[in-house]
């Protein structure tokens, strides 16, 4: 797999975003993410599952299930509740070296980073990298 090919079901949601070419349409796609996103359990909301680097409150966390990572997220606001939910909705139940293998080139791609304050897009790709840092820790555990 090239660098940038995505996975087929983040590659999807991509294609999504890029044929919304009105940044309010965006905006509901992202609103409608993040009401489908899977609850993530109170108790899990800790410092240290906390996203840094961003303005709201952003929680991720990982688990590995046969050799899949499974990503649980929430935020405290529903924009960003989107973004986690396009992201894990992308990642979730993938090897970890594939996605260590994503780019972060297609937050560019999607066109979000338009609509989307600085602070935000910023955000986005701090909650990815997270994500990225989680999937990293089982690609080396797996590997010792």
């Amino acid at each position: 797999m090239s660098a940038n090919t995505l996975p087929p079901k983040l590659d999807k949601i991509v294609q999504r975003f890029k044929r919304r070419s009105d940044p309010k349409q965006k905006y509901q796609q992202l609103l409608w993410y993040a009401k489908k996103l899977e609850a993530m359990p109170e108790e899990a909301k800790n410092p240290e599952n906390k996203v840094s680097g961003c303005v709201s409150q952003v929680y991720i966390t990982a688990s590995l299930e046969d050799g899949k990572v499974h990503y649980l997220g929430d935020s405290d606001a529903q924009l960003v509740k989107g973004l986690v939910a396009f992201l894990i909705d992308g990642l979730n139940d993938l090897p970890p070296e594939e996605i260590l293998n994503v780019s972060p080139d297609f937050i560019e791609e999607t066109g979000l980073k338009v609509s989307l304050t600085p602070s935000r897009a910023n955000g986005f790709y701090n909650i990815f990298q997270t994500m990225k840092k989680k999937a990293l820790g089982f690609n080396v555990a797996q590997q010792s």
